[in-house]
């Protein structure tokens, strides 16, 4: 990959569950080390983008690249390379409810490297206290509140120090004082980890709080209509409809507006 290529791209993206379109046209890249928004409204496709740049959902048409690589045409032994530097946190957080949160983040390390069980054990402690759970190691997740369950998940995400992270709405479910937390949380792991963050999100503040850079998922059009900083976006973009959504309606109202 030359100095000039994205880190991340997305090129003419189809994606579609049999004959039903979700979105289509997609274009946008990610540079390495900018948190990156995958926004938009309830139902537009923005979970579905994160498990087609994952591996998860093969697009109709279209590629992404990873440090040039496209991920869909390459062999099965590369897209597995690609994937082990992928830290991924599911909405619901996923994390197995038979096993403790020792137990849960212990998993990739036990599956991916040849690290021995007294390493694990402290990796995995580590590993909790960087998101604010030390001493959590034999809590099962059905002990713990949504918002500590979501910072388990987080410390799974990262338990093999990957050089991307995926988060599918990390603040969903949350109330407030617990959302901005996590998006502190975000921001110190992607400071510390030194990773590129893509989140799927439709909340403002966290949108607002983290997000250097984004895409809009419009879904009436199916398409992208905006990309770039959520912030500059909500003031500047020509498109109301992107307005409106990061205004929740106000801009709708506004003399100027009209």
């Amino acid at each position: 990959m030359s100095a000039t290529d994205p880190y991340i791209e997305v090129r003419n993206l189809r994606m579609a569950y049999g004959d039903f379109l979700v979105q289509r046209d997609l274009n946008f890249t990610v540079s390495e080390g900018e948190i990156f928004i995958i926004m938009g409204g309830s139902g537009c496709g923005k979970s579905t983008l994160m498990r087609s740049m994952i591996g998860l959902l093969e697009p109709v048409e279209g590629e992404v690249f990873y440090e040039g690589v496209s991920f869909w045409d390459a062999s099965h032994d590369t897209r597995e390379r690609i994937i082990r530097d992928c830290g991924i946190s599911y909405q619901r957080g996923a994390l197995w409810t038979s096993m403790t949160l020792g137990e849960n983040i212990a998993l990739p390390l036990q599956q991916f490297t040849s690290l021995p069980d007294s390493e694990i054990v402290d990796l995995v402690s580590f590993k909790l206290s960087l998101v604010g759970l030390a001493g959590f190691e034999d809590y099962y997740p059905a002990e713990m509140s949504g918002g500590m369950q979501k910072r388990a998940a987080l410390a799974r995400a990262i338990a093999l120090d990957p050089d991307i992270l995926f988060f599918d709405e990390p603040s969903a479910g949350l109330d407030p004082v617990s959302a901005r937390r996590l998006d502190e949380l975000i921001l110190e792991l992607r400071d510390s980890l030194g990773a590129t963050v893509i989140v799927v999100s439709h909340e403002l503040e966290s949108i607002f709080a983290i997000g250097d850079n984004s895409v809009f998922l419009d879904l009436e059009s199916k398409t992208s209509i905006a990309t770039g900083d959520p912030n500059e976006l909500r003031d500047h973009c020509e498109d109301a409809r992107v307005r409106s959504f990061l205004t929740r309606g106000e801009d709708e109202a506004s003399p100027v507006a009209r």
